[in-house]
């Protein structure tokens, strides 16, 4: 797992500097809930989570629950504090709510609905604020969905990641990829949206295989689909054996085949990028330049520089200009919380220059582009010249540019960075 940044040290009561609620108005508030438990920890997963075998005392999946309500009632008392409050952050209800993990659903659904309900009685929630769960195909079961749904949950995220067999295996992915129609339709019955996650480039995994896969969530007919390509990170199972030679190392060339294969196949089955590895299936409610019905809100806030607040051990959140961290390991996480002490471990304010160099980073990758001098739809000067040459290699779309707005190609998506690259350096 990767450490965690550098930063100055939070205080202990978790205060916001007033400078954190700058423009609250304009912001949407989310929140992000950690489960940072998994029955088996997948090779090439790098996030922040643990088996039962992993951790002692004080840090048990029973109690967990009651941990996370610990620091929901702490960020309420943050952002309620009378200067922040003044300047519109905690008047906001919760626009959209996301619980990751790890496996959420090893949770019971008690205890998903208690954080829920902590939110909720906290904050409030939006009208059609959106609800989304993580689960594992194998960790869920008609009941288990229903229940969510009566929580209050709006969305699911199933880990489908691949539908070959021999390609999971080499993922350690544990759940039977014949399972997958069956908790769709239950998530469906029990008036659920879906959305599945895949993942490509996979040592092994040919073309045949991932179209395989890719036709296989399509035949599921769900609302939305993430395809990601494989990272191999340091310190992960997978990383050990491909610098061992065991596996060999994912290969670039053959990473943009499948990508653009991806994008093929899901247009086709009628759905639209909207961010470069995301596709939301299109909706004759869909207006131009908004996003699709069927996008994830909660991804789209963290695109589009919103507000959110991570609750969790190794959770980040990010409020005006400041961001900051909790302490990684469970336990560490539980006894701050128990003493009554925020679980941050540091933060960064951010200056006008970081915040700008962000908001080029993470809007070049949105479907509508994005507006490089906001309120004026020109090109800087400053960046004519990169322009032009983003043009002239077919990267970024020629009308937009017109506008003053930068929208990627497919082309452009599969070199996203460079575009990044040219725009800021």
């Amino acid at each position: 797992m990767p450490a965690l940044p550098d930063g100055e040290t939070p205080p202990d009561d978790g205060a916001l500097p007033l400078s954190s609620a700058r423009g609250a108005d304009d912001r949407d508030l989310g929140v992000y809930l950690h489960v940072p438990f998994c029955r088996v920890r997948c090779g090439y997963c790098d996030f922040n989570t643990y088996t039962n075998a992993e951790l002692g005392g004080g840090a048990s999946a029973d109690s967990y629950a009651t941990t996370a309500l610990r620091e929901i009632e702490l960020a309420g008392r943050v952002l309620a504090d009378p200067e922040l409050s003044r300047a519109g952050l905690s008047s906001r209800q919760v626009s959209t709510v996301f619980v990751g993990g790890g496996t959420p659903t090893m949770l019971p659904v008690g205890d998903l609905a208690r954080m829920l309900h902590g939110v909720r009685e906290t904050w409030g929630l939006a009208p059609g604020a959106e609800v989304t769960a993580e689960a594992n195909p194998d960790s869920v079961d008609p009941a288990a969905l229903e229940a969510l749904a009566s929580a209050g949950f709006t969305r699911v995220s199933f880990g489908m990641q691949s539908a070959v067999p021999s390609v999971l295996r080499t993922l350690d992915r544990t759940h039977d990829p014949e399972r997958l129609p069956d908790v769709v339709r239950w998530a469906r019955t029990a008036g659920l949206e879906v959305s599945v996650d895949l993942i490509y480039g996979t040592p092994g995994e040919s073309l045949e295989d991932w179209r395989t896969s890719l036709d296989a969530a399509v035949a599921l007919e769900p609302d939305h689909v993430s395809a990601y390509a494989l990272v191999v990170e340091p310190g992960t199972k997978m990383g050990a054996q491909v610098r061992r030679g065991e596996l060999p190392l994912p290969d670039d060339d053959d990473a943009a085949i499948k990508y653009e294969l991806a994008d093929q196949v899901l247009s086709e089955a009628g759905f639209g990028w909207y961010e470069v590895s995301n596709f939301a299936r299109k909706d004759p409610s869909d207006l131009p330049g908004r996003p699709p019905r069927h996008a994830s809100r909660h991804n789209l806030s963290y695109w589009r520089d919103q507000d959110w607040w991570g609750v969790g051990p190794g959770a980040h959140s990010h409020v005006g200009n400041v961001r900051w961290w909790n302490v990684k390991h469970p336990r560490t996480y539980a006894f701050r919380l128990e003493q009554g002490l925020s679980p941050a471990a540091g933060r960064e304010i951010l200056d006008e220059g970081t915040r700008e160099l962000e908001r080029i980073m993470l809007g070049v990758r949105l479907a509508d582009g994005l507006q490089l001098e906001p309120g004026t739809g020109r090109v800087p000067e400053r960046l004519r010249g990169a322009v032009a040459d983003l043009l002239g290699q077919g990267l970024i779309d020629f009308p937009a540019a017109r506008q003053g707005r930068v929208r990627l190609t497919r082309r452009g998506r599969l070199l996203a960075d460079a575009v990044v690259r040219a725009l800021t350096d």
